[in-house]
């Protein structure tokens, strides 16, 4: 389990190695991705709290990368932090996020991105819920709900 501490870390010293990389041209990236996708993704931007249909579902499923299709989270650790961003506990895996620490707009924070395609995804603090005391605040439009199938048993 991350903490804090190993956010720091990696922020600091170094992101742990991806699985794989997908690497594109930003013309590519534009052609794949909708206008507000490539505007947060790509551009470092942000959506508007509570705005993002993510935000409200807890279906059981995969999140993953709108960019590349990486799975970044699992929904059984997404949690209501009342933020207004879709807020998760952990990663779906250690590799899955790199981190970089932000100075943007007056503040300190360290900002999560895919590992695998660099894509922007939103930030990582100190103030989530036990046993790791981590939030990760994503935006909706840079992640995808692959929904678990109901077995037919």
């Amino acid at each position: 389990m991350l903490t804090w501490k190993d956010v720091i870390n990696f922020a600091v010293n170094g992101n742990p190695t991806p699985d794989r990389r997908v690497e594109k041209s930003e013309a590519e990236w534009k052609a794949q991705l909708t206008p507000e996708q490539y505007r947060i993704t790509r551009e470092k931007g942000t959506e508007r709290p509570h705005s993002g249909e993510l935000c409200s579902i807890y279906d059981a499923g995969k999140y993953n990368c709108v960019c590349c299709g990486t799975p970044l989270f699992d929904s059984t650790i997404k949690f209501s932090s009342g933020t207004g961003w879709p807020s998760f506990t952990q990663p779906i895996k250690e590799n899955a996020i790199k981190y970089e620490k932000d100075t943007s707009y007056g503040m300190v924070r360290v900002e999560v991105m895919c590992n695998t395609c660099d894509g922007h995804l939103g930030h990582v603090f100190p103030d989530g819920p036990e046993p790791s005391g981590l939030r990760y605040c994503i935006n909706s439009e840079s992640m995808t709900l692959e929904k678990e199938l109901a077995n037919d048993n």
